[in-house]
């Protein structure tokens, strides 16, 4: 009796499609193994093949600690599939050898406004930005929130914090520029900063400043005690 493709599964079940739906960290190991071999072989499928290696070996060091000849005994892994998953693993291992690039220490207003400014002094329409800090108030990564003039209804604490949850940020700076060159907040500006800090209050995560980049200056919230009076009024 022949095996069933996985063409033939129903799109939810299929490996790739499930990536795409899901994201890769929701996956199995096999189905990500499937992911890798792209077809069966030896009267399998690629997820039936990708079981089979996983209980040959045991776990995953183990496969990629294997030479090329102990994949011989298993039907179906000729030599292209071996390559495609030695090729997997060692990049794998690249991106863990890779040194973790972090930006510049925030220990001011000033240090955000000149880290930003290059990115928006031309900018035609408002950006919203989240930098996300380490322990040591060094930015690690940051993110678009949004684009277009801010409203309550276009910035969601949820989103804001979204990726600086899943990096686990120690902290996080909001940025945004004014076209017009007036880095004064707007009421928009004060209301949107307060649902920021509150939200932040609960997931654990403190906002540290929201600096608004106008023409060649800047309006930061902590500076000016904004902060502080959204905070309290949270």
């Amino acid at each position: 009796m022949g095996y069933q493709s996985i063409k033939s599964w129903p799109e939810d079940e299929r490996p790739r499609e499930r990536l795409l739906k899901l994201g890769a960290d929701n996956l199995s190991s096999a189905h990500l193994l499937a992911i890798i071999l792209r077809t069966g072989g030896g009267g399998k499928s690629a997820i039936d093949l990708a079981m089979e290696i996983l209980n040959n070996f045991g776990d995953l060091k183990n496969i990629d600690s294997a030479a090329l000849k102990e994949f011989a005994s298993l039907k179906g892994m000729g030599t292209a599939k071996v390559a495609q998953i030695k090729a997997a693993f060692e990049l794998g291992k690249r991106l863990l050898s890779e040194p973790n690039e972090k930006g510049p220490v925030f220990s001011s207003s000033h240090n955000v406004y000149s880290y930003y400014h290059p990115q928006v002094k031309d900018l035609k329409k408002e950006v919203f930005y989240c930098a996300m800090l380490d322990a040591k108030n060094r930015i690690f990564r940051d993110c678009k929130i949004s684009e277009g003039t801010l409203t309550n209804s276009l910035i969601h604490p949820r989103e804001a914090f979204r990726e600086a949850i899943k990096e686990s940020a120690a902290s996080v700076i909001f940025v945004h520029n004014h076209p017009s060159g007036d880095p004064n907040p707007s009421r928009e500006d004060i209301s949107i900063t307060e649902r920021l800090v509150h939200t932040g209050e609960i997931v654990g995560i403190r906002v540290l400043d929201h600096v608004i980049i106008g023409d060649g200056q800047y309006t930061s919230f902590m500076d000016n005690g904004l902060l502080a009076i959204t905070s309290k009024k949270s």
